[in-house]
């Protein structure tokens, strides 16, 4: 469709000119006989002769008449406007346009100012709202512009059909298919300057016949909207995101009365900020009258389902679910290892992936990985379609696009993908999370994704592997001190591995595992007798000098020390320290942990000159071993000052600030442990 109004220009204009020009020949004509009668000329003829005798009289009442034409037009309604830009097939303009206020200033400034290329490149994931922006960039300056057009790009053949109907608009008719594109470029030279926007353009050899060049391209401004990356040589590239936390709540609260600025922001995590989302969250709560509490419910259990309800009042065909079919279905038939690949990471956490989760197993999970070059590629196509983004050695999966790749997902297909990717994290985390240090670097970026395949019951054949995620995942948020979100993982590891045949051993790991959560969450008497079983267990079916049989000692030793029974830990904590020398030799992590035990049996009984030795030993162990601010030494440090403070040594007060300083680094200062530490810091120092 082609609008197009147009005023004229009033007539009162051309009588104001004809008067001015008439009124300055006179003035002129005027002037020059006042110069000669000036000059003594004798008398006129007729009534000339009063201008020789009273010629500046004559002047003075012939300037206000040349004055006249000088005038300014008066601002009124009957004055013309200047003529409104030809639109062709403008979108309509969206009512609930939400930010984007510096992006759309930053737009302008690139289309604008020298130097910078005329056509402009917007690109983004599928949702991100480049179309509302370039339509809404397109609506804040028209008047800037004589002409603008909307052109759909996503089929490169559809184009000359666009053109055609925008051609005979412009006068310019009978020409072939190939001078088309550049008769319509030549014909806006007269429509100076214009826009064209091409949304949702493919690679820029697709476009390259349908934009302009040259001298061309100078009389006008481009706009084009992609997913697809590869567009930096052919004009500047403006990269759009999801929406500011802010932006998102402002939407859902303008748009849905009733909404709590805090219900919005949890419904705009679950929906990642993307806004096509956020639009059809609302689209839906309007339409179905859903309370927003309600709508997160859904959102919270049922995230596959919910993305493909609601719709855009402007596109209603247009839902998150489907979003990327197009985009997934030419990979499919293109190169099906990336739909592999994007179906193992729709599984994971929407967090930085590590590449080398697919590469660094025994087995590799993508075929495509044992050739560097085709790995390459497969990874760089998801970043290049928009379906993903490349981060380093990482990959990153918007939490909507990963949500409409498992909805697609088949039953079999989702079983099959979560068995070999709980393998591949059991391969890939540190086991050892106590003694390795690096454990910690691995298990944080790791975590996320062992949480999110590990979150519903595991398939048939991933029980076992699904278990042991689970208690090393409790394991490392015990060494990190979050002690709370570790038990439940554990709980559902000793589930798991109780309803198995043959995993006694395994079910004694869980059961230690549990006793020292609920020690740590202060409750030794439920910790007592799962230290116990595990102790049963294990002595049951290992050898005697096992490590896991120290492990045991260990922890029921200081289980026993909480509550009060030190007579009965003290040999517990001798044993598991024999052991453990025996196994590991005298410098061992491991061995520390003993020591830990044992000094803390002699200081509750009330021995703090045996508990030094110990403590001491302990410390130099992990220092040689963890990195200065680990939570280890910090621990280490507070137990010492408590056996030097009962000793009366003054340098008590410093190996408790050190070790309040670790605390307050590592679990934040609200943590029950650093208030704890800091409680005793400051008595120290007092005293």
């Amino acid at each position: 469709m082609v609008v197009v109004v147009a005023v004229g220009a009033g007539e009162g204009v051309m009588w104001r000119r004809l008067i001015s020009t008439v009124a300055g020949l006179l003035v002129l004509f005027v002037g020059s006989l006042a110069f000669n009668a000036a000059s003594g000329q004798g008398r006129w003829p007729g009534p000339l002769d009063f201008v020789r005798v009273h010629p500046w009289v004559v002047l003075l009442l012939l300037v206000p008449l040349a004055l006249i034409g000088l005038r300014p037009e008066p601002r009124d309604d009957r004055t013309p406007r200047p003529a409104r830009p030809v639109t062709y097939r403008m979108p309509p303009r969206n009512p609930h346009f939400t930010g984007r206020d510096a992006t759309l200033r930053e737009l302008r400034r690139r289309l604008t100012s020298a130097g910078e290329a005329a056509i402009q490149v917007v690109h983004g994931m599928g949702g991100v709202g480049k179309t509302q922006l370039a339509v809404e960039y397109a609506y804040r300056h028209l008047s800037k512009y004589r002409f603008v057009a909307f052109v759909d790009a996503e089929d490169p053949d559809l184009l000359a059909s666009q053109f055609m109907p925008l051609a005979r608009e412009l006068g310019l008719v009978g020409v072939d298919s190939e001078q088309l594109v550049p008769g319509v470029y030549g014909e806006l030279r007269d429509h100076r300057p214009w826009l064209i926007i091409f949304d949702n353009g493919e690679k820029p050899g697709t476009l390259v016949h349908a934009l302009p060049s040259g001298d061309v391209a100078r009389n006008g401004h481009v706009i084009v909207t992609t997913r697809v990356s590869g567009w930096s040589g052919r004009g500047d590239v403006l990269d759009l995101g999801v929406f500011g936390r802010q932006e998102s709540v402002d939407l859902l609260v303008r748009r849905v009365p009733g909404t709590t600025a805090e219900t919005a922001d949890r419904i705009a995590e679950h929906l990642g900020d993307l806004p096509l989302a956020l639009e059809q969250a609302a689209g839906y709560m309007d339409f179905h009258q859903t309370a927003p509490e309600d709508y997160l419910a859904l959102l919270t259990s049922r995230l596959e389902d919910m993305i493909g309800q609601g719709e855009l009042a402007d596109r209603p065909t247009v839902v998150v679910a489907t979003l990327w079919q197009l985009s997934v279905g030419r990979l499919e038939r293109e190169r099906p290892q990336a739909v592999r690949l994007l179906e193992l990471c729709a599984l994971l956490a929407p967090e930085p992936i590590p590449l080398d989760l697919f590469t660094g197993g025994p087995e590799p999970l993508i075929a495509a990985a044992a050739d560097p070059l085709a790995w390459d590629t497969t990874v760089g196509t998801l970043a290049g379609l928009g379906l993903a983004r490349r981060e380093n050695a990482s990959l990153v999966l918007h939490r909507l696009v990963q949500a409409a790749i498992r909805a697609a997902m088949p039953a079999d297909a989702l079983a099959a993908s979560r068995v070999r990717l709980c393998r591949a994290l059991l391969a890939a985390v540190p086991h050892d999370v106590h003694g390795d240090p690096d454990a910690r670097p691995r298990w944080h970026a790791l975590l996320p994704h062992v949480l999110a395949v590990t979150r519903d019951d595991p398939p048939a054949g991933g029980a076992a592997d699904t278990a042991v995620l689970l208690r090393l995942a409790s394991e490392f948020l015990l060494l990190i001190g979050d002690f709370a979100p570790a038990l439940p993982l554990c709980e559902r590891a000793l589930a798991l591995d109780e309803a198995l045949r043959g995993r006694e051993a395994e079910v004694g790991f869980d059961l230690i595992t549990l006793a020292h959560i609920h020690r740590d969450l202060g409750a030794p008497e439920t910790a007592r007798p799962l230290a116990e079983r595990a102790l049963r267990l294990h002595e049951s079916r290992l050898p005697a000098e096992s490590p896991a049989i120290a492990t045991d000692l260990a922890t029921l030793a200081r289980t026993l020390c909480l509550l009060g029974e030190h007579e009965a830990a003290l040999p517990l904590a001798e044993r598991a320290l024999r052991i453990d020398e025996a196994a590991y030799g005298p410098d061992d992590p491991y061995v520390s942990f003993d020591l830990i035990a044992l000094a803390t049996v002699h200081l509750d009984l009330g021995d703090p000159a045996a508990a030094v030795p110990p403590i001491s030993r302990a410390l130099r162990i992990r220092e040689a071993r963890y990195p200065p601010d680990h939570l280890y030494i910090g621990y280490a440090l507070l137990l010492k000052a408590r056996a030097l403070h009962a000793l009366d040594d003054s340098s008590a007060a410093d190996f408790a600030r050190r070790g309040a300083q670790i605390l307050r680094s590592q679990l934040g200062p609200t943590h029950p442990k650093t208030e704890e530490a800091v409680a005793l810091a400051e008595q120290l120092e007092e005293g």
